[in-house]
């Protein structure tokens, strides 16, 4: 399928896999470049070294085109867009708007820069800015959400900007992706749809816990990490949800320290980086303390496969998943259900 995204990035179809902390490593990545889309590694929760490794590691496993996904705000940023520099990395998403150098330095060593948007102004600003594309999710996605639905979001920021607009949350299949191009988009992003396939690394009996789970089985909840972050029904969320303030600031506290010694960041880092992310983000400091819980328990869920001591963040679109395909399976079923529906809808 050709669209503005395929044609911009070098891939075959225009279907993403988001990076997915924990889970968006250099198998996965590879089986979805090598069927065609655009498979983004997640960085945030590795160290430099650990990201150099995926990203070498990734290289030897595909020949096309791939991502990393970059936090704007980590202390360290900027020697990572060294990194994907030197390794010539195709293209580099952001979850928050990188500054304005930042764009400059990926466009003219040309690496395609596509930020994560929440709204039409935020696509407005990095477009102003230099970025290539932009990535937007409208509520039903999984992870930190906004509050509009994608049906509402995807239109508003497509004619806000003249650049290809990736859409993300609710889409598993192709009718989504059909949908997706007659709002304007030139392709889709999934996350929980990659992260429920052969080549995830999600422990096998955890992602039978998603499969189990209706169109009710989610919830956007503010007390993994003080901010709305769309995560399954479990018995640990629905106590977080009833724990008082105290008690999940003190269990912030202990999971730092313990995200401290797996990353060997030393304490003036995450206080940096805390600084930094309670200025992005305009959080209390109350919930920039909060913010340390996203990495750990999203690990003890997505990599200790325990839900009954982490978190599992998920689309609604998990309620509409029964299946474990590999990813090559998934995107040319997904492509081919998209080209039908358009031939349907557009005999002529």
């Amino acid at each position: 399928m050709d669209t503005a995204l395929t044609r911009l990035v070098g891939v075959r179809h225009p279907v993403v896999q988001t990076g997915m902390g924990w889970v968006a490593g250099p198998r996965l990545v590879s089986a979805t470049a090598n069927a065609g889309g655009l498979g983004i590694l997640a960085s945030a929760t590795m160290t430099f070294a650990e990201l150099e490794h995926a990203i070498r590691e990734t290289r030897s496993r595909t020949t096309n085109p791939f991502g990393v996904n970059l936090r704007a705000d980590a202390h360290d940023a900027a020697e990572r867009v060294d990194l994907l520099i030197r390794e010539q990395v195709r293209v580099a998403s952001f979850a928050l708007a990188p500054k304005p150098e930042l764009i400059t330095r990926l466009k003219a060593a040309g690496i395609v820069v596509i930020p994560s948007v929440g709204a039409a102004r935020h696509a407005r600003k990095v477009a102003d800015w230099g970025a290539d594309a932009v990535l937007v999710q409208g509520n039903e996605g999984g992870g930190h959400t906004g509050g509009i639905a994608t049906t509402l979001l995807l239109p508003a920021v497509v004619d806000a900007v003249d650049l290809p607009v990736i859409a993300a949350g609710g889409f598993f299949d192709g009718r989504g992706l059909a949908a997706a191009l007659c709002y304007g988009a030139a392709g889709i992003a999934m996350g929980t749809r990659f992260l429920l396939t052969r080549e995830s690394p999600v422990p096998d009996a955890v992602k039978q816990r998603y499969l189990a789970h209706d169109l009710n089985g989610t919830v956007v909840t503010h007390k993994v990490d003080g901010l709305p972050h769309r995560v399954l029904r479990t018995e640990l969320v629905d106590r977080l949800e009833h724990n008082g303030n105290l008690r999940g600031l003190l269990r912030a506290l202990a999971n730092a320290r313990r995200f401290r010694r797996l990353t060997g960041q030393p304490w003036t880092t995450l206080i940096r980086e805390g600084f930094a992310l309670r200025h992005n983000k305009k959080l209390s400091w109350a919930q920039t303390i909060m913010a340390a819980n996203t990495p750990m328990l999203l690990r003890a869920g997505l990599v200790q496969g325990d839900p009954a001591a982490g978190v599992l963040a998920s689309g609604q679109v998990v309620g509409l998943l029964d299946d474990l395909p590999t990813c090559a399976q998934l995107i040319e079923r997904l492509v081919a259900e998209a080209e039908e529906v358009l031939r349907r809808n557009n005999p002529g």
